[in-house]
């Protein structure tokens, strides 16, 4: 699958994470449970993020989303930008996880594409479901994190290197609950 709408907005990256699952399953069918699965449905997700809080309470987000919500919904509500968007094929969202002291968060995705003054590191998060063959499809997730500068760049590293085991392991639940979603969807 090629990233078109990803690249638009991380044509360059210095960490990025991919994953992909084979869902047995129309595309529809799996599109839609990209943007319908809940962190309940996710294993370990509440663990890991617990974890990640330490343990402490948080608001409403992607390390403390309400019950029964869709996930997607909840990170575009509390924090994420929808950068873009073609539907039934692929979603791309992003986040500033770095960014100068009392700089303004970007509110539309021109906004978020233009960041690139020091200071800044913008993760982009896509979902990309193709077809495999009639009545099976191939969803894709790629993190991708572009640090402006490099002393951004340097103090990213370190904290990439602590998450990136729990952020490949969520990835790689997340897709499974998204394919046993659909597969029971398209039963």
């Amino acid at each position: 699958m090629v990233d078109g709408l990803h690249d638009r907005f991380a044509p360059a990256w210095q960490f990025h994470e991919v994953h992909e699952t084979e869902v047995h399953a129309e595309p529809r069918t799996a599109y839609d449970a990209v943007k319908q699965t809940t962190a309940g449905e996710i294993l370990l997700f509440r663990t890991l993020t617990w974890i990640r809080r330490f343990g402490k309470r948080a608001p409403e987000s992607i390390l403390n989303p309400p019950p029964g919500r869709p996930l997607l919904e909840v990170v575009l509500r509390t924090g994420f930008l929808l950068l873009a968007e073609e539907p039934g094929h692929e979603i791309v969202i992003g986040t500033l996880v770095a960014a100068p002291p009392a700089s303004r968060r970007p509110r539309n995705p021109e906004q978020f594409a233009a960041l690139d003054g020091p200071g800044y590191a913008k993760a982009t998060l896509n979902f990309q479901v193709g077809e495999i063959r009639r009545g099976v499809s191939r969803v894709r997730t790629e993190t991708r994190v572009y640090a402006t500068d490099a002393r951004t760049r340097q103090r990213f590293a370190w904290y990439w290197r602590l998450i990136y085991p729990g952020s490949a392991l969520l990835r790689r639940t997340w897709l499974r609950a998204i394919r046993l979603r659909a597969e029971r969807s398209g039963a």
